[in-house]
């Protein structure tokens, strides 16, 4: 009976798959590729949309349960404990049920645009989604966009895997889930679409602008539809902003650029340390003890710390010694000055140790975080240090809006969307001048000590990372792998003139490496160099190949960055150059292949 139903079932696989292909062949018939990818955007960013409510309705959901006993008077034991949970809870199910590495859910898009031709797998269109869930909710000091924008490129890929498409289209479908998770958790269209452009760094075309915009718009819809047209965070303007102020706003600007770098710095030093350990629960451990002391000390820094950001930006500074051990002292400038310069700086170290001790989550909401303390703290140091008139004082509000773009402008290298983030999700569109100054100022100070953001960053340093350049992201998506020449016929150094010419005899090529018994690789063999002499058979027994093979001008690693390659090529001036691996000869490489599959990534890599 077993065996029967097993062969029923393969008999109703293969029919359903026969009709779906049926489907795919009428629909190349009948429905063009733009069309088609237009309609696959609107489905994208509506499924996007719905994972990003779904994301921010469960973390609010497990945060008000287990905060609903906290105490404001006081410290809270909870926050020692709820966190550990959190991110033990997490990581478990990561390591067991999942078993696959899904953080840094940003970088990891970027590295499957680069590398695995934008394909996610299956498990990603919701592991992250639960994992962050938990992580977040608990209390972990991350944000829920970073595993959005992996959950709605996972969804976008997963869809045009199953339809069958090309790479260059699962590349705009990744975009769209990613602009469209952007645009659900925000509320922010327009940062949807700047984000694939800037940190994603897919290239708007006329062939790309209207899926990325139609999936960000029916993303923001959907999150709009369930949660209301309200902002993300609750700001309004009672200050107005003044001309003279310029000049604060760009040293605000410089100030949030080194912050940014300091944030960077701070993530990327502690990630290095937690990827030295390679046991679990070692790293588990390191990440409770920093966890747990730091939130417990310093409360606002449970979650993504979206309440503090709407305290600060409410005028109301003192909300920030709420559930703190810090609660009953007196409150002055200088205690205020050093509690929000502990926020700033030590955000920082909570993120990592969140994602280090087996969290799940991103740097978009910590970098919100810093950036609305680094323009709090600004703006109320100056105001009081006396050296701004306090007649007309820094408006603490607006330097926090501020603030909160140059930081995230700074770490990840995208001003244009951390402008339009900061306004969409706040409403402050009258301050866009002094945003789009202080974005600049940051980014450009940043910029001076590092050329990549805190996503691009990891992949850059191992020459994985696609850009905006069409040579750089083409030689990035080409491995030194795909174009390696095989059949060139190896001769050894004992070989005699004649054997060579009996070589050259069977051989299409005017190469021939020189290899030992153990198949490393001693020389190279040019016809051009012993045309003079293979037609003189009194030197047949006289000479062997050592006496007229030649060095190499230089040689191939396997593995070898092709801009590295493209480099040797340069500077030997050579047409060909040998591969090795770990000095065994494996193949050539010619321009001219390079140049032939240079064209055909090109044409595939490009959406027009």
């Amino acid at each position: 009976m077993a065996e029967v139903a097993e062969a029923n079932m393969e008999q109703a696989e293969s029919r359903v798959s026969q009709w779906f292909l049926k489907v795919l062949r009428w629909r190349e018939k009948h429905i063009s590729e733009r069309t088609f990818i237009v309609a696959l955007a609107i489905i994208i960013g509506v499924c996007s949309g719905l994972a990003a409510v779904l994301l921010k309705y469960l973390i609010s959901v497990i945060s008000h349960a287990l905060t609903k006993s906290v105490i404001a008077s006081h410290g809270n034991l909870q926050y020692l404990i709820f966190p550990v949970l959190g991110i033990l809870i997490s990581g478990l199910y990561v390591k067991y049920v999942i078993r696959d590495n899904i953080s840094h859910g940003v970088t990891r898009v970027l590295y499957a645009i680069a590398l695995k031709r934008s394909r996610l797998k299956f498990h990603n269109m919701y592991a992250s989604l639960v994992a962050s869930s938990v992580t977040i909710g608990f209390g972990g000091s991350v944000g829920a966009e970073g595993p959005i924008v992996f959950t709605g490129a996972a969804i976008g890929s997963n869809l045009g895997k199953a339809l069958r498409l090309p790479s260059h289209m699962l590349m705009m479908l990744v975009g769209c889930g990613a602009a469209a998770g952007i645009a659900g958790i925000f509320k922010a269209p327009i940062a949807g679409v700047l984000f694939t452009v800037e940190v994603l760094m897919l290239d708007l075309t006329a062939g790309s602008a209207v899926p990325l915009i139609l999936a960000s718009v029916s993303g923001a819809t959907v999150a709009y539809a369930f949660t209301g047209y309200n902002l993300e965070f609750f700001f309004s303007q009672s200050e107005p902003f003044f001309t003279s102020r310029i000049p604060y706003v760009v040293l605000l600007g410089v100030f949030c650029g080194f912050i940014s770098l300091y944030f960077t710095r701070v993530i990327d030093v502690m990630e290095r340390m937690f990827g030295r350990i390679s046991n679990f629960w070692v790293k588990f451990a390191i990440g409770a003890v920093v966890l747990s002391s730091l939130i417990y000390t310093f409360p606002p820094l449970y979650g993504e710390g979206y309440n503090s950001v709407n305290s600060l930006l409410s005028g109301d500074v003192a909300a920030l010694f709420d559930n703190s051990v810090f609660y009953g002292y007196r409150f002055n400038v200088l205690s205020c000055v050093l509690f929000v310069a502990a926020l700033m700086l030590l955000k920082a170290f909570a993120t990592a140790a969140t994602n280090g001790g087996g969290g799940v989550g991103g740097t978009f909401a910590p970098s919100l975080y810093v950036g609305c303390m680094a323009g709090f703290f600004f703006a109320y140091s100056l105001n009081a240090s006396g050296f701004v008139d306090m007649t007309l004082p820094l408006s603490t509000k607006n330097f926090a809006l501020m603030g909160m773009a140059a930081v995230m402008a700074g770490v990840m290298h995208a001003p244009l969307m951390a402008i339009f983030l900061t306004a969409e999700m706040t409403g402050g569109y009258d301050l866009f001048f002094p945003l789009l100054i202080a974005s600049v100022v940051s980014y450009l100070t940043v910029r001076i000590f590092t050329p990549y953001g805190i996503y691009t960053k990891r992949l850059a340093r191992r020459g994985e990372l696609l850009t905006h350049q069409k040579d750089h992201s083409v030689l990035t998506l080409l491995k030194v792998g795909s174009v390696i020449e095989t059949d060139f016929l190896p001769v050894r150094p004992e070989m005699s003139l004649k054997d060579m010419v009996d070589t050259i005899s069977h051989s299409r090529r005017n190469l021939f490496p020189v290899v030992d018994a153990k198949g490393m690789l001693l020389g190279i063999v040019a016809l051009d160099d012993i045309r003079d002499i293979i037609f003189r058979p009194d030197l047949y027994r006289k000479m062997n190949v050592n006496k007229f093979m030649s060095v190499p001008m230089a040689k191939i690693e396997v593995g070898m960055p092709m801009e590295e390659v493209m480099r040797l090529f340069d500077e030997t001036g050579a047409w060909n150059l040998p591969v090795v691996e770990k000095g065994k000869y494996v193949g050539f490489v010619s321009k001219s292949k390079i140049f032939t599959s240079y064209r055909e990534v090109l044409k595939h890599y490009s959406y027009d």
